[in-house]
């Protein structure tokens, strides 16, 4: 069961890196980046 989570785990923060803003830190700001990282989190998990 662990090896299951932390499967979940990886592959959504490999969905994660899809998104080119936050692969690339765009945005210098913690706060920014932080509501980027956020809103991509979202539209993965609405998908």
């Amino acid at each position: 069961s662990l090896y299951r989570e932390r499967n979940l785990v990886e592959r959504f923060f490999n969905k994660l890196k899809q998104f080119r803003a936050i692969a690339t830190r765009y945005d210098k700001l913690k706060s920014t980046f932080l509501a980027a990282v956020q809103f991509a989190s979202i539209i993965i998990l609405l998908n």
